[in-house]
């Protein structure tokens, strides 16, 4: 017979154990926020504050999108700037406000920030570029030439435009910024993930999403979003940022525009980015003087890609972000700011193209 005095005191012990563990682990990860959190802040940047002129524009399939303009009216540019997966267009508060010379275009990508909501199932980034589409139609009619910046999935929306209305790009388009995105190979798995599981992992991504937006698991994974506050905060600033100093200020910014984001956005953009493949655009661009940002340790897009998508471009410049990840545009604003300014120039220097 078993000595269930032996196997209830070893259950224990197991458990101890694993509670012990588990407590371990809690305990670091608060030792571990609190130092960054110790950190020297953004003092005085009220993130999400900064706003403009707002418009709504209905998407081609009546979707309404929420767009801000700011800056002078008789600028020679409109810059519109489009933003990445899981944020808004307050992720460009530092363009929005050092840029303020210029004619600023924000706007919240179709499911993300103040934008309407799609018809159900999977997202599209053909879609995002018709919608791009609809924004330069109604915040820059007329002959005045447009530069368009996008971060992450937003440059994916610029590609998807250069593919669905070419004759765009040096008539209305003058040029673009590329920043922290690639034309294709992120179905092969994003840096962060451990390479020898990265396949499999970036395989069942999408399912495993699926599944956690629909039904009650959707209400239980954004009550666990709302509480795993340490956790979010580290997984922001290990995935999103490179490796040197970036204040606990911004990575808090991020990381709550991203748990602002339902997970059945999240969901639904996750297997159109996987697939995405927008080689075929690139001849496009290439009519315009184009500028490809990259961070060196950029763990969700591989900097590799981001060469590959410079080197693909004709005529295309490479601003590279020694030890920068890929919220450039919040780790490395001041680099950010410059490749824009610099475009503009070059833009500028060429002449600017005319619509016909």
């Amino acid at each position: 017979m078993a000595n269930w005095r032996r196997i209830t005191g070893a259950a224990g012990l197991v458990v101890g154990a694993t509670a012990a563990g588990a407590g371990a682990v809690v305990a670091a990860e608060r030792i571990a926020v609190n130092r960054l959190r110790r950190r020297p802040g953004s003092a005085g940047e009220a993130f999400g504050s900064l706003r403009g002129l707002e418009l709504t524009v209905l998407a081609e399939d009546g979707v309404p999108l929420h767009v801000e303009i700011n800056g002078p009216d008789t600028a020679a540019m409109t810059i519109i700037f489009c933003h990445g997966y899981t944020v808004n267009q307050d992720c460009w508060h530092f363009q929005r406000r050092d840029l303020s010379d210029h004619r600023l275009v924000f706007w919240d990508q179709r499911d993300h920030g103040r934008s309407g909501r799609s018809a159900a199932g999977s997202g599209s980034i053909g879609q995002l570029g018709t919608d791009l589409k609809a924004v330069i139609d109604a915040t820059a009619p007329g002959p005045g030439p447009v530069v368009l910046v996008g971060h992450s999935m937003g440059g994916m929306t610029i590609m998807a435009l250069a593919d669905q209305y070419p004759g765009l790009f040096g008539t209305k388009v003058a040029g673009a910024v590329l920043i922290s995105t690639a034309a294709r190979g992120l179905d092969s798995g994003s840096p962060w993930m451990p390479a020898p599981i990265r396949p499999a992992l970036t395989r069942a991504l999408p399912t495993v999403l699926n599944g956690a937006a629909k039904g009650k698991r959707a209400i239980l994974v954004e009550r666990g979003r709302r509480v795993s506050t340490d956790l979010a905060f580290l997984t922001t600033r290990l995935i999103g940022f490179g490796d040197g100093d970036v204040s606990p200020d911004t990575v808090a910014f991020l990381e709550q525009m991203i748990r602002d984001t339902p997970i059945e956005v999240v969901a639904r953009f996750c297997q159109a980015l996987l697939s995405c493949d927008m080689r075929d655009s690139l001849p496009v661009l290439g009519t315009v003087p184009v500028t490809v940002v990259v961070g060196e340790k950029d763990r969700l897009v591989a900097a590799r890609l981001g060469i590959e998508l410079a080197a693909e471009i004709p005529g295309a410049q490479l601003v590279w972000a020694p030890g920068a990840g890929h919220a450039l545009i919040l780790e490395r604003p001041d680099l950010v700011n410059r490749a824009i300014t610099e475009l503009l120039a070059r833009v500028a220097g060429g002449g600017l193209p005319q619509s016909a």
